[in-house]
């Protein structure tokens, strides 16, 4: 494999399937499946989860709840799709622990580096709920951190879409797709990755990022065997 430690981000809305809201037991499964092949093949996997698919504090404040609370029930949000896949995993016959940016014990650990690092060495999937624990700093911005903190070899975004365009490929068929990208064009052309406190994160700590469609099966392994799928960031 081309990586050995991964920090894989995924979208809260995606574990929602077809729906609008909630979690789909399929994509649950799916992605438990995809996670369980490349853990088995010796990659350590470390996972945040946004949370969209139960609530977003951005949409919380526009319907007028207080920004740092709907923030607050955003993080609560990924703990919840967090336990979801953790319990998806173990499903799988994997080993898996949430590790909580808040202290809610027995929900979950409190998070550690150290013990993050210590897990992910043992064997174990490990999932870190809460965001970064902080308002106003998204889950994009909790991936790039602890991608940075544990030292992973790339982050990985799965989303719905297959790599980075340089218009949106649904509204303009003819649109560009990247296979690879530097930061710094990234930065000029305006595109938007994920918001720009995460993007910076990773490059200021010389950490990648693939963006890549977690939604078609195989994919996370192709990515992870170092194959020219989505689209890589780099310097």
């Amino acid at each position: 494999m081309k990586y050995k430690r991964i920090l894989l981000k995924l979208s809260g809305e995606s574990l929602a399937g077809d729906g609008e809201y909630g979690l789909s037991a399929g994509v649950l499964g799916s992605y438990a499946s995809q996670i369980r092949e490349i853990a088995g093949a010796g990659v350590e996997v470390g996972i945040v989860i946004g949370g969209g698919n139960i609530f977003r504090g951005m949409q919380g404040a526009e319907r007028g709840f207080d920004r740092v609370k709907g923030d607050q029930m955003g993080m609560l949000a990924t703990v919840i799709n967090s336990l979801a896949l953790e319990s998806a995993l173990r499903a799988e016959g994997m080993q898996a622990k949430v590790l909580t940016s808040i202290c809610m014990e027995p929900v979950g650990e409190y998070y550690s580096k150290d013990k993050a690092v210590d897990y992910l060495s043992r064997g174990y999937v490990v999932i870190i709920g809460g965001g970064t624990s902080n308002p106003y700093f998204t889950t994009d911005s909790a991936a790039a951190l602890r991608g940075i903190e544990i030292e992973a070899d790339v982050l990985l975004k799965g989303t719905r879409v297959d790599g980075i365009y340089d218009a949106d490929p649904e509204k303009h068929p003819e649109a560009r797709k990247f296979g690879e990208i530097t930061f710094g064009e990234v930065y000029a052309r305006g595109l938007r990755i994920m918001d720009l406190t995460a993007f910076t994160l990773c490059r200021e700590n010389g950490l990648p990022i693939v963006v890549f469609d977690m939604d078609t099966p195989g994919n996370l392994r192709r990515v992870v065997r170092g194959e020219a799928i989505g689209t890589l960031v780099r310097e």
